[in-house]
């Protein structure tokens, strides 16, 4: 009994010290938007014409569906707490959106919809949250401009890809992901309204809404 306490305790803190590495470690890289490296591939996303040019992170390796998807999230959230500069905090949450919105675009496409759903949901409050820290920082005379032109971009690229993903959804899923893309339409509104009282211009939204 005591030599299995001993072993999952040393289990657990060899987790937690590869997870704090790996915060601290990602926590000095700096996320470039419109990232061009490895891209995601998908048969929802296959010969379709994009409208918005906004490329997705890649999600990585582990998805949702995977048993080590809890340590991965455990260690977003933890990312955020330790996070103290709230332009780089709004970065972050816009970060964890597109690559959530990406991991749905897999799961979607592997026919794992349930997982896909509720990843997607996710992804779009953060995206919420991303345009609440703007907000914010805004209101505290911090310059957000440069921030609302991306995330206006994004909520326009979230958008699309959920038309994309509700080609291939079940039926059943399709009214949750259409009720879904309230949140990626308010956030551009949003960031396109800040924008123009900022007196700048915002990205042209193709959509017909």
């Amino acid at each position: 009994m005591f030599r299995k306490i001993v072993v999952s305790s040393l289990v657990l803190a060899f987790a937690f010290g590869i997870l704090l590495i790996s915060i601290f470690r990602t926590a000095s890289v700096k996320y470039q938007f419109n990232n061009t490296g490895k891209q995601i591939n998908a048969k929802v996303l296959e010969g379709v014409t994009e409208l918005v040019d906004y490329n997705l992170p890649f999600p990585g390796k582990v998805l949702p569906d995977s048993p080590l998807w809890s340590l991965k999230a455990l260690r977003d959230r933890i990312w955020l707490l330790v996070t103290t500069n709230p332009s780089r905090k709004a970065e972050l949450k816009l970060l964890f959106a597109d690559k959530r919105l990406g991991s749905a675009i897999v799961l979607f496409d592997k026919e794992k919809f349930e997982e896909g759903l509720t990843t997607l949901t996710k992804a779009e409050k953060y995206l919420e949250e991303a345009g609440w820290q703007e907000e914010e920082n805004r209101k505290k005379g911090i310059e957000t401009s440069d921030f609302l032109q991306i995330l206006a971009k994004a909520s326009l690229k979230h958008y699309e890809v959920m038309q994309n993903i509700l080609t291939i959804a079940p039926e059943e899923a399709r009214p949750t992901i259409i009720q879904t893309q309230d949140y990626s339409k308010k956030a551009f509104e949003n960031s396109r309204n800040a924008l123009l009282e900022k007196g700048k211009s915002a990205p042209e939204n193709p959509f017909d809404w």
